[in-house]
């Protein structure tokens, strides 16, 4: 059996440029399949979804402010950290606007959902050009790229999004500007947070195949350490509200990314000096 694994291997990795493009293609075909599939989920149950998950920090009920007045009493701190979001009446100015929005948060939630079977069709179709000790090193790549990805989601929905919704809706430069926020303005800015935060945390993992190529070294993001604090540190202002509280709830994780992400890399560069010195030996 092992014989006729590493035959088709063999037989795929000496495939032609157009039987390289079918194999993509069959590839792409499966990964929308499962998109559309699990869209058609978001499409069904458009109403739950938007009501409960994505105007959730929007409602007085959702976790993270319940969360941070339990610890803000627990700490003594009176409600020092308890939020109260302001309340928004979204807008639709577009005749087709909310059956774009119903479109939109179906696509997206089937990208979400089958992001891990993506990873799996990608690693199915790149697999059979990898030597054996480079896809022996990749064992549990799948489950880390999912794991870091939905992190990030769950980190930024939770954490980034009730902060930063709640400052800018409650910004203002003068009385007399009146706040009326139209429901595109809201889920693109979610939309942006979510995916955008999901693919930051990918970080480690885009930091080890750097690591592996040798475009990267754990020197370098040394070096360049207090650069990313400061970027850190602008970031987590720019998201929440001017408290410092609420900054380190964004920056300590994001901080933390950085230094795991210099973990592996300082890691995979030892590996990869120990194995060319075994080489040479």
């Amino acid at each position: 059996m092992l014989k006729k694994l590493f035959s088709n291997n063999e037989d795929k990795a000496e495939m032609s440029f157009f039987d390289h493009l079918e194999e993509l293609r069959w590839h792409l075909v499966r990964s929308a399949a499962a998109i559309v599939l699990l869209s058609i989920f978001g499409f069904v149950f458009t109403d739950w979804i938007l009501t409960n998950v994505i105007f959730g920090p929007t409602q007085a009920s959702f976790p993270t402010y319940k969360w941070l007045c339990s610890a803000s009493h627990a700490l003594g701190l009176g409600d020092k950290m308890c939020i109260v979001p302001p309340k928004i009446q979204f807008q639709n100015t577009k005749l087709a606007g909310q059956i774009t929005l119903q479109f939109k948060l179906a696509f997206i939630l089937g990208i979400i959902g089958a992001f891990p079977y993506i990873c799996w069709e990608f690693w199915r179709f790149v697999r059979p050009a990898l030597k054996d000790n480079e896809a022996k090193g990749s064992q549990g790549v799948i489950f880390w790229v999912s794991l870091q990805f939905l992190m990030g989601i769950a980190f930024s929905y939770f954490l980034i999004a009730p902060f930063m919704i709640n400052f800018l809706a409650s910004y203002t430069v003068s009385e007399v500007i009146k706040n009326d926020f139209f429901i595109d303005d809201y889920f693109a800015l979610m939309s942006q947070i979510i995916l955008g935060m999901g693919a930051l945390f990918e970080m480690p993992i885009l930091v080890y195949f750097l690591t592996k190529l040798g475009l990267l070294t754990p020197t370098f993001m040394r070096t360049y350490r207090r650069h990313a604090v400061v970027v850190i540190l602008i970031l987590a202002a720019i998201i929440t509200p001017p408290d410092v509280l609420d900054q380190l709830l964004v920056f300590v994780p994001l901080y933390l990314l950085y230094e795991v992400s210099i973990a592996i890399s300082a890691r995979t560069y030892r590996k990869m000096e120990k194995t060319e010195a075994e080489e040479w030996s």
